[in-house]
C-alpha cells in the first residue's frame, strides 16, 4: 500500500501526550508496576511519558524491527532484547500503536505475564493489546510528531491581490 492509497490521521505532540498520560492514569495504582518496557522505536516516547506519569524508575526497551520503511516484514525481529525482566511480570509493554498486530503477538512470547499497552489500535491488532486510549481504522497511515516538521504554508487565497 502506497501512501496514496489510505487515509492518515496526523497526531500532534499536544495530543499523544494527553492521550498517554491518560493511557498512564488508567494504569493506577502504581504499586502493581516494576518498571516499563518501551518497544522501539515507536513505544520510546509514549515509554517515556508513562515512566514519568507512573513515577516509574526501571525503564527498558526491546527493538523489534518489524517495518522496512513503510511496509511490514512478513516475521519481526528482535533487535536488542531487556535485561530488566524474565517474563514481564509487573512491567507495562509500551508501543504507540498496534496495527496488525505482529510486534505484538511475537513480544507476547517473550513477556507472557506482562501487560500491553498502546496509545492507537486499529482492528486487526486488538486481539494483541490489553489497553488502548484510541481505534484508527484499519486503512489509515498515522503520522506521529516525531515523523513531521513543522513549517510555513502560504494562504490558500495566494498574495496576487
Amino acid at each position: 500500500m502506497t501512501q496514496h492509497e489510505h487515509r492518515e490521521y496526523f497526531v500532534s505532540w499536544e495530543e499523544l501526550h494527553r492521550a498517554t498520560r491518560e493511557l498512564a492514569r488508567r494504569q493506577l495504582p502504581v504499586e502493581q508496576w516494576r518498571g516499563v518496557i518501551a518497544v522501539s522505536r515507536g513505544g520510546l516516547v509514549p515509554g517515556a511519558i508513562m515512566a514519568r506519569e507512573l513515577n516509574l524508575r526501571v525503564v527498558d526497551s526491546v527493538c523489534v524491527s518489524s517495518y522496512e520503511f513503510q511496509s511490514q516484514k512478513t516475521e519481526p525481529e528482535m533487535l536488542k532484547d531487556v535485561t530488566c525482566t524474565e517474563d514481564g511480570e509487573g512491567f507495562l509493554v509500551v508501543d504507540d500503536l498496534v496495527d496488525s498486530g505482529n510486534t505484538l503477538k511475537f513480544l507476547r512470547k517473550r513477556f507472557p505475564k506482562a501487560k500491553f499497552v498502546t496509545v492507537y489500535a486499529k482492528p486487526a491488532g486488538l486481539p494483541f493489546v490489553d489497553e488502548h486510549i484510541a481505534d484508527i481504522e484499519q486503512d489509515t497511515w498515522i503520522h506521529f510528531p516525531w515523523d513531521m516538521h513543522l513549517h510555513y504554508i502560504d494562504p490558500i487565497a495566494g498574495a496576487e491581490t
